[in-house]
């Protein structure tokens, strides 16, 4: 897949979040979506397999080896849970926050080399935010992986932007959805969420979100309020609108 970067420069304004109370561009989607919301590892960006090229340098670091099956354990998961799973499965000896700063350095290196963005996600976004309905990125990654991923995407085009830096709890806690909600003005109910983890589907499910997953690593099942598709090249606005009860 050809690397996409984006360099997107905004005046200074009102932002669309602030706009969308105001006018409405596409009465038909607007009148019955508050928000989209956009995870990020694996569902807007192809980054589990830098992830799992990463988390296979560093176990080597630790004297241990990383298959697949470890990184399934991982995915939709916090910096935290990584790092003492890692330790946990290597036996080393070795400071957490060496083992976290690692893996943010790998992550760094790699993601500066460019970001892959999955099939249809530069086409479900940019429909989203031409239509003016508020758009967020919620992501468990730390704020400086989430900034080297949006040097491709563009920054610009998000409302508000989530990290694991900006809760106490992080996914399948509610938290971040319910943070991004706030953020956007945004009734959860009203709002669709774009997921790839279950971790993922469970804080937006948790928050009361309209949920849409594309299951990456991991299988997700559809159950009432969870549509599940193979590619967000399924997905487009009249679908997002046929959500919302």
């Amino acid at each position: 897949m050809t690397n996409i970067r984006l360099l997107i420069v905004s005046a200074p304004g009102p932002s669309r979040a602030e706009l969308f109370r105001h006018v409405k561009h596409d009465e038909g989607l607007e009148a019955r979506v508050d928000a989209v919301f956009f995870d990020m590892d694996g569902l807007l960006a192809d980054t589990e397999k830098v992830w799992l090229r990463v988390e296979t340098e560093v176990m080597e670091r630790l004297g241990g080896e990383w298959s697949h099956e470890h990184q399934r354990n991982l995915v939709g998961g916090s910096m935290e849970r990584a790092v003492d799973y890692m330790l946990a499965v290597s036996g080393a000896d070795v400071p957490a926050h060496a083992v976290r700063q690692w893996l943010i350095d790998g992550m760094l290196r790699r993601l500066g080399e460019g970001v892959e963005v999955m099939p249809g996600a530069l086409e479900l976004l940019t429909s989203v935010v031409e239509a003016g309905v508020p758009v967020a990125l919620v992501t468990s990654s730390l704020p400086e992986i989430a900034d080297a991923v949006l040097e491709s995407v563009g920054r610009d085009r998000f409302d508000a932007i989530v990290t694991a830096g900006d809760v106490r709890c992080p996914k399948p806690d509610p938290e971040p959805y319910l943070k991004a909600c706030a953020l956007v003005g945004a009734r959860p109910a009203r709002s669709v969420v774009l997921e790839d983890s279950p971790n993922g589907v469970a804080a937006a499910s948790a928050a009361g979100c309209q949920v849409v997953a594309v299951p990456s690593l991991l299988p997700i099942e559809p159950v009432p309020g969870r549509v599940v598709v193979s590619s967000l090249l399924d997905v487009d606005l009249p679908f997002l609108r046929s959500l919302i009860p």
